[in-house]
């Protein structure tokens, strides 16, 4: 009885391993398209004689100075937004909650409006901090929302607090641009989502942020798990769901915050690779998690390439392209039943 236990067990883990394996792959693949493909390309090898020698070619140059960065920016962000979709949706226990589900990307938005408007913050660089002050406030008003009244921060609460929140915020936005005109051009090229026009500054930035909520949403994966059973099993296996859902709402909050500072409101992400990752390793969060943070890189770098090429000379922004590239994988998913109930 126990060796027919195991086997299925053992073919699971591999299952996975060899998951991974392609997803870290598809990643390596990602990244090199991201620095050869552009308005010129680069031949992979030379992009790779580039990051191990050096050079001071022309090619050279636009590989260090501009498609290092992006792709860099592209790696970090895109792995935020999954990681943070994939943790509200377990605390939350709404299958179609993303990042913009606590007012989070909303609130940066806000905060970048603010600081065009009447700081006078005109570079990326400055928009960052803004931004992501702005997600934290909106974060902490919506559970504060929630946690008011009787039961506490339940998934409904939540839910209709973010969804108060949102439009509260969105309201602020458009009283600001339609009368700050000045101020709606240069919000415009934010708010579509981009990960083009970011320099090394940028990176450094946000990448202690990036840890930090790394680290949160990784220690409440077990708790992620047990509160999928609900509430009353959760506390019955010693989890403490209000740590949980708080813990893990930081993390989430921490890395939206950072992600949509860095690059923009980037739609689709955070909402269809934590399906995409449960569908191909299944419901365990300590899989599912590593799963999230690698493929939504990969979808969010290989958008930005597919912008680049698809209407030469011009680009099409990274934000526009994840939708239009994510919505067939959730869509097929959905047919066959793959997303969890």
């Amino acid at each position: 009885m126990r060796a027919a236990t195991s086997h299925p067990r053992r073919a699971l883990v591999t299952r996975r391993i060899g998951w991974t394996a392609a997803a870290v792959a598809a990643l390596l693949l990602s990244v090199l398209l991201s620095l050869a493909v552009g308005a010129r390309t680069t031949a992979p090898s030379e992009v790779i004689d580039v990051l191990l020698h050096g050079g001071h070619s022309d090619a050279a140059e636009v590989v260090r100075t501009m498609r290092v960065p992006r792709t860099l920016i592209g790696l970090m962000v895109g792995a935020a937004l999954a990681l943070a979709g994939t943790v509200l949706q377990g605390i939350t226990r709404n299958p179609i909650a993303d990042p913009g589900i606590l007012g989070i990307s909303q609130g940066a938005s806000v905060g970048v409006v603010l600081a065009i408007a009447f700081a006078g913050i005109h570079s990326l660089s400055g928009y960052v901090w803004f931004a992501f002050a702005g997600a934290a406030l909106a974060s902490v008003a919506v559970y504060a929302v929630a946690a008011s009244g009787r039961g506490g921060a339940t998934p409904v609460k939540l839910a209709l607090g973010g969804a108060a929140i949102n439009a509260l915020l969105a309201s602020v936005t458009m009283a600001v641009l339609t009368t700050q005109a000045a101020a709606l051009d240069e919000f415009r090229f934010w708010q579509v989502g981009s990960v083009a026009g970011r320099d090394a500054e940028v990176v450094g930035q946000i990448w202690p942020f990036l840890l930090a909520g790394v680290v949160l949403v990784a220690s409440v994966a077990r708790g992620l798990d047990a509160l999928a059973l609900g509430e009353d099993v959760a506390k019955g296996l010693g989890q403490n769901v209000a740590t949980v859902r708080i813990v893990g709402g930081i993390g989430a909050t921490v890395l939206t915050g950072a992600g949509v500072a860095a690059a923009g409101t980037i739609a689709f992400v955070g909402l269809a690779v934590p399906h995409i990752a449960r569908a191909i390793v299944g419901s365990d969060h300590r899989w599912v998690l590593p799963m999230a943070a690698l493929i939504g890189p990969v979808m969010l770098l290989v958008s930005d390439v597919v912008g680049r090429i698809v209407f030469p000379p011009g680009e099409v922004p990274a934000g526009v392209m994840t939708a239009l590239i994510g919505v067939p994988f959730l869509v097929a998913l959905v047919r066959r039943k793959a997303v969890p109930a």
